[in-house]
Order: C-alpha cells, then structure tokens, then sequence
C-alpha cells in the first residue's frame, strides 16, 4: 500500500506560510503572558497606601547628677534637654549647694555626663533629708529613695509584713532581689 503524497507545490506553499504564522503565534503568547503578570502586579483597587517610613525615635542619654541635689543618681533625659532639666529631675537642688560654683545650667547634655552640684565649703555635703527606715517606712516612702522603684518599694512591704523585717539593709539585695547596682545607690539613704 502506497501512502498518498503531497503535490510538490505544497512544500513551498509550506514554507512561506509557516513563518508568518509562527511569528502570530508567539506575538499572541507574549501579549497574553504580559497581560497575565500585569493583572498579578497590580495592587487591588481598594488597598490602602503603605505609610511612608517614619525615622526612629532619638534615644535618651544617660546622665550622673551628684553632689548638693535631693536625688543624686541616675537619670534618663531626652536628647536636646539642658543641664538645668537633670538637676531638676534629680529632685533639685538643696540647700547646701554653692551658687557660685554652679554647672553651666544652660549646657546642652552629652550621653554619659556627669552634672555635679558643688557643696559650699564648710558644709557637710549631705543634704538634711534623714535616711528611710526599712521596718518602718511606707511603700511611697521608699519608692522615693533613690535606686527604689515602686514595684521594688511593694516588695519590701511585702516582705516585712511576712518575714517580721530587715536586720541589714544588704538583705534588699539577697532577701527581696535589688539590683546590686541600685542598692549602691539607696544604701546611702536607707537604715534598719
């Protein structure tokens, strides 16, 4: 059995129509992938706009106010704040402070600086506030000393209400948890 062949004109026939409809073809697939990938990129019609970033926030500055102030210790003040802000938050200053030798109260704060307060000469250097009393002081009391926070202020409340008190103020670090650190600092104005 013989198998039918093409007329010989069907072979050119073949090669000038081909090409033309290869190129169709391939310029139908690329309209139809690029409408495809466009749908899939844009953002839906009712979304919201991304808010544009917002710079960070300007962390604070760690700054040492001692000498004649109320709270001496440290304090964490806003970038820009001037030395008379770190004097004021350290409660003041008292009475036995040196107003010729002030700080310059207008300096701008630098990270770590330390704002002392001179005492006038021939004082004592404390200030007249009488330490605490551990047993006895209440829980706002000792949330103004110094290194006390006021949830560290309710524990020592707690504290004394169950076990009948402090024989030494170190026990603030091994019997209720204060950070040594702290504890360095309300040592100063703290009794038993």
């Amino acid at each position: 059995m013989a198998w039918p062949r093409p007329a010989p004109a069907w072979g050119r026939l073949l090669l000038i129509a081909l090409p033309p409809l290869v190129a169709v073809a391939a310029l139908a697939a690329a309209l139809l992938f690029g409408l495809a990938s466009a749908g899939a990129a844009a953002p839906p019609p009712n979304a919201a706009p991304e808010p544009p970033l917002a710079a960070p926030a300007t962390p604070g500055l760690l700054v040492h106010v001692s000498g004649a102030v109320v709270h001496p210790g440290l304090y964490r003040m806003t970038r820009g704040e001037r030395v008379y802000a770190a004097i004021a938050a350290a409660g003041g200053i008292t009475a036995d402070a040196d107003p010729d030798r002030m700080p310059d109260l207008a300096g701008v704060l630098r990270d770590g600086q330390q704002v002392k307060v001179p005492v006038l000469k021939g004082s004592s250097g404390r200030s007249a506030t009488a330490k605490v009393d551990l047993n006895s002081a209440t829980e706002e009391q000792l949330a103004a000393v110094p290194g006390f926070t006021p949830e560290l202020a309710a524990e020592v409340v707690r504290y004394r209400a169950n076990f009948g008190g402090f024989q030494k103020t170190s026990e603030l670090v091994t019997a209720v948890g204060m950070d040594a650190a702290a504890f360095a600092i309300a040592k100063k104005y703290v009794r038993v």
